[in-house]
């Protein structure tokens, strides 16, 4: 039933299967509150919002203020101040005092009633001394002036209405016909679920030779490099035993040789499954010692989670109604026509539900316990989204700093509902959003509409995906598109031999790259190419760099593209307390672009319509204005593909 004075389309909410699911937030982070009240006839109305912790006890309570008059929408920002989960809601009310400073302003300068307005303003403020005792020595003085009929009725006026009451009662309102809101939940997680920089490779690339496999312990070698680059988070692919039946090899033949490694994601073998290390890697200890060399360095190992198996899984004889069986009786294999996963078995979820979410429950355990607080995984859209929600529920519950995420390039409906099921973060179409019309279409949806329930992680490049628009090889797409990523959004990823502008194909036409490292060791070498300064990696390192130091690219909802006069160039904001940085981006990795940029002064939160900005690539300082002319030139190495700057609002 609608309350006595509506609050309407309240923003943000998440319904997900019938029910409220929580909007997702880190902990500090403000969230924008908005909701459309309104009233009968012109009496004043006032709205808040209200924070409450886990256990309804009232946080923080806002005052929220109309974005324009005369359009009955409302908004305020709201902070959980730490990782938990919070409630919030909307109380509507009657504001007497609005009502009457509104009315007597008019009558009194008319010599309408005006003794009849000092009556009515006093009887508020003796109302109002009564209820809130500690405001005597504010009010008391100014309902005295009120019956005081020595002075002018606008003098009265004019001492019950100054700037100190006024502020007073804005933040101590006279509530009347209270309405409230229903509750909904907010998840505040920790700083990695929105922010982080992501950083993938195979450990039995790094250290390998032409004769041997990788390990752990060679790899190890590789982290502090990493961790130079500035990454948060590194990325393992599957590190289980590997199956021989159906083994892949190289380009993805179906004719293995004896030296193939096979595919990490064909899990299982005589030497375990979900819950043991490929032998070729080391050993259980092994792992943990890299584990905690990593996090010595600053760098979280972000573990994949493949919830499928080759056909030598100990599950496959060991719970058969986990599979999916044809007619033959043979177990089906994974297709997504019309590529075939021969070695691949897909999980039937249905057959034995409570047996699996127990397995699933047990080996995410395992390696929580082993150090792992991030899981990528593998393609969660071909999985239940109940399932997920069951899962990940739970393990939020026990091990709340545990980030889960989802790798689904699929259809909208699933990746949100994925997102609102759980997953924290997810894979996202920037891989594939070129033009300046698809880059801001999508970040205003990713910055806006769905970031209650959808967290992007901008992704580059990956060991599936070699995007066209690197094929090329053009070191100055690779940095750009590194830009854009970077800054766009607050997570960001690439896959190691970005920084090489690795570009090969398998072939004309296709997104995959010719000797995937997918299905064979991939020998890199990064001495080399530092030394011959064909690497992206400082590039990549100041990109790291800028956004570690700026609280601003930390964020996702606060995005704001402006005005240029080209096609060719992108420009937007991001602004976050003091800190405020502006990107414009050459989208041409060919030819030097030039334009207008055609600043929005009052979104950036600037007084004037000149300013001083510090590109954060080169350290240069510009005069700029309202209307700028940039000019970008990507001529050499990566050259100049952008501007990254730096305003000082002090």
């Amino acid at each position: 039933m609608i309350g006595r004075i509506p609050i309407e389309d309240i923003s943000p909410v998440v319904r997900f299967g019938g029910e409220f699911v929580p909007v997702k937030a880190i902990a500090g982070e403000e969230i924008t509150i908005a909701a459309t009240v309104f009233r009968e006839g012109h009496d004043g109305l006032g709205v808040e919002a209200i924070l409450s912790d886990e256990k309804g006890r009232e946080i923080a309570r806002s005052r929220m203020h109309e974005i324009w008059p005369g359009t009955d929408r409302f908004e305020t920002k709201l902070t959980p101040p730490k990782i938990g989960n919070f409630t919030f809601f909307l109380e509507s009310f009657d504001d007497p005092f609005r009502t009457w400073n509104h009315d007597s302003e008019i009558k009194i300068s008319a010599n309408i009633d005006p003794e009849l307005c000092c009556e009515i303003g006093a009887l508020l403020f003796q109302e109002k001394i009564k209820t809130d005792s500690q405001s005597s020595g504010l009010l008391i003085p100014a309902l005295e002036a009120l019956r005081n009929k020595n002075l002018a009725p606008a003098n009265r006026f004019s001492v019950a209405t100054g700037i100190e009451i006024r502020e007073y009662f804005e933040n101590n309102p006279l509530r009347r016909l209270l309405t409230k809101s229903d509750a909904y939940p907010i998840r505040a997680d920790r700083d990695r679920a929105l922010i982080g920089a992501w950083y993938e490779f195979f450990p039995r690339s790094e250290g390998a030779t032409t004769t041997s496999s990788g390990t752990f312990a060679s790899a190890a070698k590789r982290l502090p490099d990493i961790a130079a680059m500035g990454f948060d988070v590194l990325y393992l692919p599957p590190i289980h035993p590997i199956g021989e039946t159906f083994r892949k090899g190289a380009n993805n033949s179906l004719n293995a040789t004896k030296s193939d490694p096979g595919v990490p994601w064909a899990i299982g073998s005589e030497f375990g499954g979900h819950d043991s290390i490929n032998p070729a890697l080391g050993s259980m200890q092994d792992f943990e010692d890299f584990v905690s060399k990593a996090k010595k360095l600053g760098l979280e190992i972000a573990l994949d989670f493949a919830l499928q198996v080759s056909p030598d899984h100990p599950w496959v004889k060991e719970h058969p109604l986990w599979f999916n069986h044809r007619p033959d009786g043979t177990i089906a294999y994974a297709e997504n026509p019309p590529k075939k996963y021969q070695d691949i078995y897909p999980i039937n979820f249905d057959q034995d539900h409570p047996g699996i979410v127990q397995e699933v429950l047990r080996l995410l355990r395992f390696w929580i316990n082993k150090g792992i607080t991030i899981f990528r995984v593998d393609n969660p859209h071909t999985k239940p989204v109940a399932f997920w929600q069951e899962v990940l529920t739970l393990i939020c519950i026990e091990s709340p700093d545990v980030v889960f995420l989802a790798e689904a390039f699929t259809r909208p409906a699933m990746m949100h509902a994925l997102g609102k099921a759980g997953f924290h973060q997810s894979y996202t179409y920037f891989t594939w959003r070129t033009s300046k019309q698809e880059l801001t279409s999508y970040a205003n949806e990713l910055a806006t509409s769905s970031s209650a329930f959808f967290r992007p992680n901008f992704w580059v490049n990956t060991p599936d995906i070699l995007p066209f628009h690197l094929q090329s090889g053009n070191p100055a797409m690779f940095a750009l598109r590194a830009v854009l990523a970077a800054t766009l959004s607050p997570s960001w990823g690439m896959y190691a031999g970005y920084e090489l502008f690795e570009h090969l194909p398998l072939r004309e036409g296709a997104e995959e790259y010719l000797d995937s490292e997918k299905y064979q060791i991939k020998i890199r070498d990064w001495q080399g190419a530092a030394k011959s300064g064909h690497t992206l990696a400082p590039f990549v390192t100041k990109l790291n760099q800028i956004r570690r130091e700026h609280p601003a690219l930390q964020r996702l909802r606060n995005l704001v593209f402006h005005n240029t006069g080209s096609d060719a160039i992108i420009a937007y904001s991001k602004h976050e307390g003091s800190d405020l940085v502006l990107v414009v981006v050459n989208l041409d990795p060919t030819f030097a672009q030039e334009t207008t940029v055609h600043w929005d002064i009052s979104a950036l939160g600037l007084v004037s319509g000149r300013f001083v900005a510090h590109d954060l690539l080169d350290n240069s300082i510009f005069n700029w204005q309202q209307d700028t002319f940039v000019r970008l030139d990507p001529a050499g190495l990566t050259g100049k593909v952008a501007h990254i700057a730096y305003v000082n609002l002090d």
